[in-house]
């Protein structure tokens, strides 16, 4: 964990409710995909938990959903408005099981921190197959992104608006080598049930502190209660207990 004030680049909206902010500064503090920071607000008590969508030499990219007045906030930040941010939280994905097929799930805004996780799977060599799931047309967001850096991607959308109409499920690829998925946990209950290999969920989880000291996001598995927070975000499948 590393504790850095990042100063905003641009923020702009991607979709319904859904926004992007980058941020410039020192972000070596995050190692690997699937880990988050947990962002100050003004004003605001509790910090905000977010995933890294994205990260560079001196950038990192955040995309969030607008869910309440920290959200709200950030949404409305400027070029030049710093926050006070710890990086590097949660254990992040285990990329060297990934084989050169992976399968990559996300439901809403669980999709940002597949997207830095396809970057590098594909720094890798690995040929990842990506699974969007959406409520409607106006929710979907960073499939170009995806195609860009040459992974193959299926959209489903509940109302049928874009994509396959029907859940992420529905589109899953026949075989691949591997399964990383994030996404709200009736989702994540639906991809552990539909996958035939091993994989990796990453879960979304109401924190206070952000680094386990304060045991509000417990998730039970075999190895009894873990922190999503600190253990967590990401869980193997076999470990999980639902």
């Amino acid at each position: 964990m590393k504790q850095v004030v990042l100063e905003v680049e641009k923020t702009e909206p991607l979709a319904d409710g859904v926004f992007k902010t980058v941020f410039r500064g020192d972000v070596s503090g995050v190692k690997s995909p699937g880990q988050f920071v947990n962002v100050k607000i003004r004003d605001l008590y509790l910090r905000r938990p977010i995933s890294v969508c994205d990260l560079g030499e001196d950038a990192l990219t955040l995309v969030y959903k607008v869910v309440g007045k920290g959200t709200e906030k950030l949404s409305e930040s400027k070029c030049g408005d710093a926050f006070d941010m710890l990086t590097g939280l949660g254990n992040g994905y285990d990329l060297s099981r990934a084989g050169d097929k992976p399968l990559l799930i996300g439901g809403g805004v669980g999709v940002p921190p597949l997207y830095y996780l396809a970057k590098k799977l594909v720094e890798r060599g690995a040929s990842p197959f990506v699974a969007l799931g959406f409520n409607r047309k106006a929710d979907a967001f960073f499939v170009r992104e995806f195609e860009e850096i040459g992974a193959k991607v299926a959209v489903a959308t509940v109302d049928g608006s874009l994509g396959e109409k029907g859940f992420v499920t529905g589109v899953l690829p026949e075989t691949y080598s591997y399964f990383y998925a994030c996404g709200p946990e009736p989702m994540l209950k639906a991809v552990f049930t539909a996958t035939k290999t091993e994989g990796e969920l990453s879960f979304e989880e109401r924190m206070g502190c952000g680094f386990g000291a304060c045991m509000g996001c417990s998730c039970k598995t075999i190895a009894g209660n873990k922190r999503i927070c600190k253990e967590g975000p990401v869980l193997k499948k076999g470990e999980i207990l639902w």
